[in-house]
């Protein structure tokens, strides 16, 4: 009997989600630029759904709750891992993405998901970043962690390339790391 190989199986798929609700928001293009150094058996597919979420109120998940949440969910559910890239704002994550992770709680599809967070501001973000990890791991979630960084439009090159070596090589380990995760995740049924 023969193993599979990641050749084998279908591209691993990745929900990104950027915590930034900015239209020129440096955590998205991140994401972009991210998409470009990610590897060829990876598909990374960009959550846009951050602003429609309503604000988060237990009284609403029971039953069915609103459609942009069930929207959400069921990309999480699709997808194999996440990778979040979240700014700071005060000292902390964004409450919009704050806000979609409270309504994951209570859910079923982000237990043991593998998440690759990287966190990034002209900052360096370590607040947000250590407040993600809280919340992630509280969760229940398998977190790769790609760091806190330096970032902003000026590390984007002209050829919309990431010009910081640092979180080029952050990206790429973090890849490697979320794919070796997803691979070995037993998916609750």
């Amino acid at each position: 009997m023969t193993s599979a190989t990641r050749s084998d199986v279908r591209p691993l798929r990745v929900l990104a989600i950027s915590g930034s609700l900015r239209a020129r928001a440096s955590n998205t293009s991140l994401l972009r630029l991210a998409m470009k150094v990610a590897p060829d058996d990876m598909t990374i597919v960009m959550y846009d759904g951050l602003a429609s979420l309503p604000h988060f109120n237990p009284d609403d998940d029971v039953g069915v709750p609103p459609a942009p949440v069930l929207a959400l969910r069921a990309q999480v559910g699709e997808a194999d891992g996440l990778l979040i890239c979240s700014p700071e704002y005060a000292h902390g994550m964004p409450g919009s993405l704050k806000n979609a992770l409270d309504w994951l709680v209570s859910a079923l599809e982000p237990i043991g998901m593998p998440v690759l967070l990287v966190s990034a501001s002209p900052s360096g973000a370590e607040h947000a970043h250590a407040q993600l990890l809280e919340v992630l791991r509280t969760m229940s979630m398998q977190v790769v962690d790609g760091g806190a960084h330096k970032f902003s439009r000026a590390k984007i090159g002209p050829n919309d390339e990431i010009t910081a070596p640092e979180l080029v090589a952050a990206l790429t380990a973090g890849f490697a790391q979320l794919a070796e995760v997803s691979a070995a995740r037993t998916p609750i049924e």
